[in-house]
């Protein structure tokens, strides 16, 4: 072996990090040497990146155990909310109509059937519901329904156009 072969041989290529940032719907990319994360750290407003198990009990609504309770709220801005609702025991027994936004519901623990003008819909582990504004529904135990029940419930005050189905996006 030659000595600029040996160079070479030894001499490995920097790896050079992709980062797509999305501007006005289009990805700009980026070329980074090292891994975006790497920083000298965060100096402040570091509690804005949090991460939390939404099963601690810290994260229960107070009425858990009744069907009317209120979901508890996590995030909240003008235009989105966040909440986790948590029910055990009991079917929602009254309608609920959101006339400001649409409700987004995933089912995170256990089953609900959720009656709505719509249709019914069973939710399992991982089923995304989109109720419109407007719509009237309720949930309701099922046959797989457990002792915890969790949902995520976004509430979105802005049209929204599904693209799940657009590929070219």
């Amino acid at each position: 072996m030659n000595e600029q072969t040996k160079k070479g041989a030894t001499q490995q290529a920097k790896p050079v990090y992709r980062e797509l940032v999305t501007i006005g719907g289009k990805n700009v990319v980026l070329a980074h040497n090292e891994p975006p994360v790497v920083n000298a750290g965060v100096l402040e407003m570091a509690e804005i990146f949090r991460m939390f198990n939404i099963f601690d009990e810290k994260f229960s609504p107070t009425n858990i155990d009744k069907a009317d309770g209120t979901p508890l709220r996590l995030y909240t801005s003008d235009r989105v909310k966040v909440d986790v609702s948590k029910r055990r025991k009991h079917d929602m027994g009254f309608w609920h109509r959101n006339v400001d936004a649409h409700e987004i519901i995933f089912c995170v623990k256990g089953a609900l059937k959720w009656e709505t003008e719509m249709g019914i819909k069973i939710m399992h582990p991982g089923d995304m519901l989109f109720i419109p504004k407007g719509i009237g529904h309720r949930s309701m135990l099922c046959e797989d329904s457990t002792d915890d029940n969790v949902l995520i419930e976004l509430k979105i005050a802005d049209d929204l156009t599904y693209v799940g189905d657009d590929k070219k996006k």
